[in-house]
Formats: C-alpha cells, sequence, structure tokens
C-alpha cells in the first residue's frame, strides 16, 4: 500500500510492475490483461473515455473527483505504455528533459523536428 511519504515516481513505477505481471495473464481474471488482450483499441477507447471523464469532473470543480478522474486516466496510460514497452521513467524523463524550457520553445523546437522528419 502506498504511503503519504512516497515519491510519485515510486508509485507509478510500482503499479506499472503490476500491470507489467499482468501481460499475458488470462483476460477472464484481470482487467489489465483484458485491455491488453484487445490492445491497443481498446486500451486507446479507455484513454478517450477518461479523458473526457476527467474533463468534465475538472469543470464541475469538484476536487475529490478530479483526483478519481486523473487516476483512472494515469492508469489508463501506464497500460498503454506497458503495451508499447514504455515505462513512467520515460515519461519522466521527457519531462525532466522539458524542465525549466518555456512551454512555447518546447512545442516550436517538436514542430521543427516534426517538419525535418517529414522533408525526409
Amino acid at each position: 500500500m502506498s504511503q503519504p511519504f512516497d515519491r510519485p515516481a515510486d508509485v507509478l513505477a510500482r503499479l506499472a510492475d503490476v500491470i507489467e505481471s499482468r501481460k499475458g495473464g488470462d483476460p477472464a481474471k484481470s482487467y489489465v490483461a483484458r485491455l491488453l488482450s484487445k490492445a491497443p483499441d481498446a486500451i486507446l477507447k479507455k484513454i478517450g473515455e477518461e479523458a473526457t471523464e476527467t474533463v468534465m469532473a475538472a469543470k464541475d470543480g469538484v476536487p475529490a473527483r478530479i483526483v478519481s478522474e486523473t487516476a483512472d486516466l494515469w492508469f489508463h496510460c501506464l497500460v498503454m505504455l506497458a503495451h508499447y514497452g514504455l515505462s513512467p521513467a520515460d515519461v519522466t524523463d521527457e519531462l525532466a528533459r522539458r524542465e525549466g524550457l518555456s512551454g512555447l520553445d518546447e512545442k516550436a523546437s517538436r514542430q521543427a523536428a516534426a517538419r525535418e522528419e517529414e522533408s525526409k
């Protein structure tokens, strides 16, 4: 069970380990195994649903619902990462890379990289 002093990355890593352990599991016995057995469509559909529910919770402004729906969204994003062989560390590394960058500058650099890739 999570402790209040756990680092968020620790919680995400433990959850990612549980998700990873469900790969190849029985879809009748594991929700994660069921999602993974129907990947990527089932996972992506759930992310869309959870994103919408998160937005609706935020519009309602009820903190407990915002937290609950965000947790659901993050969970399904972790399942997606696992499906693609990625981990929470890949995401936190990218966030660390962006730390201290202007959001506008970072977006512009991604757009420039995409244009460069398209021209190849």
